[in-house]
């Protein structure tokens, strides 16, 4: 059975991604189950720049295939704001994910609802030789002023999602990764990983 490192220290993501690849057949490790302590600038200019890198340090450094993601939240009123700095998007030492939300409503009360966004996603797939894959994916919906749910990360209680009528945090797992934006980047790079594990 192949190894299949996960290249982040979020622990929604790492949940959410190891759902997507239960299929596979293969043992998911994560950096703190290898004791990996290491963080990766994040100091490319586009989303795939910045996943290839974090999925690039963690193949070199463990000799194993690695996935890592980078997604942002683009609002259409904040010309795509906050975007590639989604998870920077606070200037304050120490920002939650609460004080981001927060951030982002307030920068958005002076302008009328709805607030169109999209969340976006692309995942790196590195192998052992430096190979890199790319798959993307989104999601369409807006902006809301209240958070509702109490599942997710991020902006997920805030955003509600088009068609559904639910925020990304009133969604369990199951139903959260059949629609997200991580969920379809994640199922477009299996076909790659079946590959490159089967090796």
């Amino acid at each position: 059975m192949g190894e299949l490192l996960i290249a982040s220290n979020n622990q929604g993501k790492i949940v959410e991604i190891s759902h997507l690849l239960s299929e596979l057949a293969a043992r998911i490790v994560t950096p703190e189950s290898l004791e990996l302590e290491f963080d990766v600038e994040e100091s490319g200019q586009t989303y795939a720049e910045n996943a290839a890198l974090k999925a690039s340090a963690y193949a070199r450094a463990t000799g194993l295939t690695a996935l890592a993601d980078d997604t942002g939240l683009e609002v259409k009123a904040l010309n795509g704001a906050p975007g590639l700095h989604s998870k920077r998007f606070s200037s304050h030492p120490g920002a939650t994910d609460a004080d981001r939300r927060v951030l982002l409503i307030s920068r958005l009360a002076s302008y009328p609802p709805p607030w169109e966004a999209r969340f976006y996603c692309v995942v790196a797939v590195v192998d052992p030789r430096g190979e890199v894959f790319l798959s993307e994916g989104e999601c369409r919906g807006e902006i809301i002023p209240e958070e509702r749910g109490h599942n997710g990360f991020g902006y997920d209680a805030i955003f509600l999602l088009e068609g559904i009528g639910l925020t990304m945090a009133e969604l369990d797992l199951e139903n959260k990764n059949l629609v997200s934006h991580r969920a379809h980047a994640v199922r477009s790079a299996i076909p790659r990983l079946k590959t490159l594990l089967n090796r």
